[in-house]
């Protein structure tokens, strides 16, 4: 008998003894239909003597809570069995909705008033529930507000039950009120910054341009997610009264709170890749008082050690976001030492789904491999990266894709010690399996045209294995022997697939199986295999990962932990 067995024979007893209260409690014993009965035991009280006058209250209950489901003529009988109280409950027909008489006034258009008025959400001969009247009313009023008429207002509506003819008939009047146009804006709260840094995020709310909650929505999410300010609120006056063309131009309120100017932070942590860390990190969103960003810090992990700093501009009247940065940076990963220094810019866009990264580094880089001579390498490298994602949610991801896509190069002629382009894809896919089940397929592959990876910093040849990649493996650990050391190859390929089956909303257990390797030529591909086990937990900040593998190659064991969001 193995030790687990042994455990779970000891603990079962406990356990039983501690659930055992909690089995035998709950409510009366009601006998009904399964969706009736699983509808009225948690309302009820835990306990009503036969004949005691709770009977009488607990029957009115029964019949409020069964009227929201439809049912007005229900049948409920008290029954004591055994000194012990049974409630018998016949629901009765349902009643369902025999006639409907929704009317929206006021200056809509022809077109959009027939389909608000087809999309009534409880149409004749559906079963009659609160909930449902509910969410009908609220659609049309939700459609209204929601797009040109921000004063549009529910006016009168009414539900008449008949329980002998078990038919409900529903009326709904609606008031669309003038339309909306958006005004200028109006902006409040701001102190150290000019008001066109709100224009330069500003993509959506355009003076003149028809009232839209969701362009109010998104001017804020964009003003909320800047270093520059802290809370933010946009909102229109809709007490504004209407021109003589019957026409409400609404002036846009952005109601702002600015952050602290400069922030200095501390932190410490761990990752299955590079070790454990400590860092510092300085920011200011006020650099030069032009409301540029500056992102500066030390990291120092076990396996490497980056200084930095990144100054980000704001928004171009394309929105493009520009920014420059310089790094010194040193490691010692898989008996490889590198120390290098890179300086560059980049200039980063989007459109709809699709991403753009443009950028220019230069860089100069010293190679220390473990038995072999030290290298010097520079690169100057233009290089466009391309990022197209297509998500239900972008940081618990059960269904959606994304794929990316980088091209680089370097010349002799240009500051560079080798010719070469590098090319570089990627791509992750989830599919949903079942109610809360997820299969995740993930796939890799580079290559570096080169005559040889001789001068060619490593950043633009290929290493893999460790978490994220080939798992069973150390970071880094499957690439080209140099020495005693692993550097990297002009080749690459990963696959992986993986299924987590969440057990609830939070918690999963996932099982995997990775394969790839980092090679100098084809004619020494040999795929790296590596499988196991993982336990995941959801966060807001997408889920953590924990993963047990084994490397079929090595023979041992490796232990990988991650924030496992997409690409």
């Amino acid at each position: 008998m193995s030790v687990l067995s042994r455990v779970v024979r000891r603990l079962l007893p406990l356990v039983l003894i501690v659930l055992a209260p909690l089995a035998s409690a709950g409510g009366p014993d009601v006998r009904a239909p399964e969706e009736i009965a699983d509808l009225l035991t948690p309302f009820l009280p835990d306990e009503t003597a036969p004949g005691s006058g709770g009977q009488a209250r607990m029957q009115r209950l029964i019949g409020e809570i069964l009227s929201t489901e439809g049912y007005f003529s229900p049948q409920i009988e008290f029954v004591e069995v055994d000194g012990n109280l049974r409630i018998d409950v016949d629901p009765g027909p349902r009643t369902l909705i025999a006639a409907v008489d929704v009317a929206v006034d006021g200056p809509l258009e022809a077109k959009t008033r027939q389909e608000l008025i087809a999309g009534w959400g409880l149409p004749v001969g559906q079963p009659f529930r609160q909930q449902d009247w509910n969410n009908a009313k609220q659609q049309i009023l939700s459609s209204l507000l929601a797009e040109n008429h921000a004063g549009a207002r529910l006016v009168d509506s009414e539900a008449v039950i008949d329980p002998a003819t078990r038919e409900a008939r529903l009326m709904a009047r609606y008031d669309s009120g003038p339309p909306f146009r958006f005004g200028a804006l109006r902006i409040e709260g701001l102190d150290r910054y000019p008001a066109s840094l709100v224009e330069r995020h500003n993509l959506t709310v355009r003076p003149g341009a028809p009232f839209r909650e969701a362009d109010l929505n998104a001017l804020q999410t964009a003003l909320q997610s800047t270093p520059q300010f802290r809370s933010v609120m946009v909102s229109i006056d809709r007490d504004t009264p209407p021109d003589a063309a019957g026409v409400v131009t609404a002036p846009v309120i952005v109601r702002l709170s600015e952050r602290p100017a400069h922030r200095l932070s501390f932190g410490a942590g761990v990752s299955s890749n590079t070790g454990f860390r400590v860092e510092t990190n300085f920011q200011t969103a006020d650099l030069f008082r032009q409301a540029w960003e500056l992102n500066t810090g030390l990291r120092i992990e076990q396996k490497k050690q980056t200084a930095y700093a990144d100054v980000l501009f704001p928004p171009d009247a394309g929105q493009r976001r520009n920014s420059v940065g310089a790094m010194a940076q040193a490691t010692n990963i898989e008996g490889l030492r590198t120390e290098r220094v890179a300086v560059g810019g980049q200039q980063l866009w989007r459109r709809d789904e699709l991403e753009y990264r443009l950028s220019l580094t230069w860089q100069l880089e010293r190679l220390m491999p473990d038995g072999a001579p030290e290298s010097l390498s520079r690169a100057l490298v233009p290089n466009l990266a391309l990022v197209w994602r297509r998500l239900d949610d972008p940081f618990n991801t059960r269904d959606g894709i994304v794929l990316q896509g980088e091209i680089g190069a370097a010349s002799k002629a240009l500051m560079s010690d080798q010719n070469f382009v590098r090319l570089y894809g990627r791509y992750q896919q989830f599919f949903p399996v079942g109610r809360l089940d997820t299969l995740t397929l993930r796939g890799e592959i580079g290559y570096t045209i080169a005559e040889s990876r001789d001068g060619i910093p490593q950043e633009y040849v290929f290493r893999t294995g460790g978490t994220g990649t080939v798992r069973g493996y150390s970071f880094q650990s499957l690439g080209v022997s140099e020495g005693s050391a692993t550097v990297g190859g002009r080749y690459m390929a990963t696959a992986s697939a993986e299924y987590t089956h969440w057990f609830d909303e939070q918690w999963g257990i996932a099982a995997f199986v990775d394969a790839g390797n980092a090679v100098d030529s084809l004619n020494d591909v040999s795929l790296a295999v590596g499988y196991g086990v993982g336990g995941r937990w959801r966060t807001p900040a997408g889920p953590i990962g924990i993963d047990l593998a084994y490397g079929q190659r090595n023979q041992s064991f490796q232990v990988h932990f991650s924030l496992a969001i997409p690409f």
